[in-house]
């Protein structure tokens, strides 16, 4: 018993350090966010006096509401776009590939370049003279451009799922890698067809893995401000750029911080309710 104590301690001591340092990262900025939240600014003027004036002012303001909803809409058509596609890769690279490795390799291909790099070749794909337009143009399917393709929610949604594609395979293909073969052997040994055998056993099975991928882009797509910016146009703006519009050209960080506490609590209250969700629809497929 002393010695599990001691190799407890131990462990303990030696991750303390790095356990220290991240959550300062995040307990330091999310306190000073806090702080602000419930103070006020006029112009270069910070007034410490505690109230409810920014929390009061958001929750009433209609634009709040219809881009808060806008970025939740946004990041969900994204979490699922991007998962349908994901799914059948990771699947396919899991139980048919041959050269894992390599396949793995080209998936993080488009880490090697900037992600502003991959944002500004969306927009040269999509715009009104870009390549999609040029080629259709070119084969005679359109008399003229299409001028719906860019800077809109299509367009936004397009962008994030693939940037955040690989985000998507590589947990899926981790919950299809620690499938038991003697599991599928024995679902086929009881005359399970193909498709019976992947939802009751392989769907399943990787239910955890579906809802780490969606977990993964869902959260960090509702704070996207970059894409909205260059590829979503007034149509596709969303909170993230109210939020740097407060901190940047509006010069009122309480009110940017208020904005920011406000989108962190709506995403957390859909992640909750999408992990319980999704918990319950495993087992009914079980």
């Amino acid at each position: 018993m002393f010695k599990l104590r001691s190799e407890a301690a131990k462990g303990y001591t030696l991750s303390a350090p790095a356990t220290a340092y991240v959550g300062f990262l995040v307990a330091a900025p999310l306190i000073i966010l806090i702080a602000y939240s419930f103070w006020s600014q006029t112009y270069v003027t910070l007034d410490k006096s505690l109230t409810l004036k920014n929390y009061r002012e958001a929750l009433a303001d209609p634009l709040v509401h219809h881009l808060m909803l806008r970025s939740i809409w946004i990041a969900g058509a994204v979490t699922l776009t991007t998962v349908a596609l994901a799914y059948p890769i990771a699947y396919f690279i899991a139980m048919k590939a041959r050269k894992k490795t390599i396949w793995l390799l080209l998936i993080t291909i488009p880490f090697w370049s900037s992600y502003l790099l991959r944002v500004f070749a969306w927009k040269l794909i999509l715009g009104f003279n870009g390549v999609m337009n040029s080629a259709l143009l070119g084969m005679g399917l359109i008399d003229e451009p299409l001028s719906f393709l860019l800077y809109n929610e299509f367009a936004v949604v397009l962008t994030l799922a693939h940037a955040w594609a690989p985000f998507a395979i590589l947990p899926i293909y981790v919950s299809l890698q620690k499938i038991d073969p003697s599991l599928l052997e024995a679902a086929t040994d009881l005359g399970n067809t193909p498709v019976q055998r992947f939802l009751r056993v392989t769907l399943p099975l990787t239910v955890q893995g579906i809802i780490a991928a969606c977990l993964i882009i869902f959260i960090p797509t509702v704070g996207d401000y970059v894409t909205p910016a260059l590829v979503g146009g007034s149509d596709g703006k969303m909170i993230a750029n109210l939020i740097q519009v407060q901190f940047g050209a509006a010069n009122n960080w309480p009110l940017g911080a208020t904005l920011s506490l406000l989108a962190m609590m709506s995403v957390g209250f859909v992640a909750i309710v999408f992990v319980i969700a999704g918990r319950g629809v495993g087992r009914r497929i079980r």
